[in-house]
């Protein structure tokens, strides 16, 4: 269902999304995961053993990545629209180039 919203809002909603995208695409995968156990030797026949405990499953950050970065891509596609539709009023000299003054 389509809403109508002030251009500002769009802009604002725009980077608060592309803040969210980009904190998003920082995690890595050591980040999904916490060591929870560590043994040392106990022989030279024995390893260490490190236990590795999911804090999040990567399908969940790629959900959510997925669903911020479609929306920033449809808010921005509007705002695109909005940029090459709207013609605003402005003072004739404004699109003109410097001219020197004699």
């Amino acid at each position: 269902m389509a809403n109508k919203i002030k251009l500002a809002e769009a802009l604002l909603r725009r980077k608060e999304l592309n803040g969210k995208v980009d904190v998003l695409s920082q995690i890595k995968e050591k980040d999904l995961f916490e060591i929870r156990a560590k043994r040392t030797p106990i022989s030279d026949s024995i390893d260490d053993i490190v236990a590795q405990v999911p804090k999040l499953t990567a399908s969940q950050v790629t959900a959510e990545f997925d669903f911020y970065a479609r929306q920033l891509r449809l808010v921005d596609a509007a705002i695109q629209q909005a940029n090459w539709t709207t013609e605003i009023e402005v003072n004739d000299t404004v699109m003109g180039d410097y001219k020197k003054q004699e």
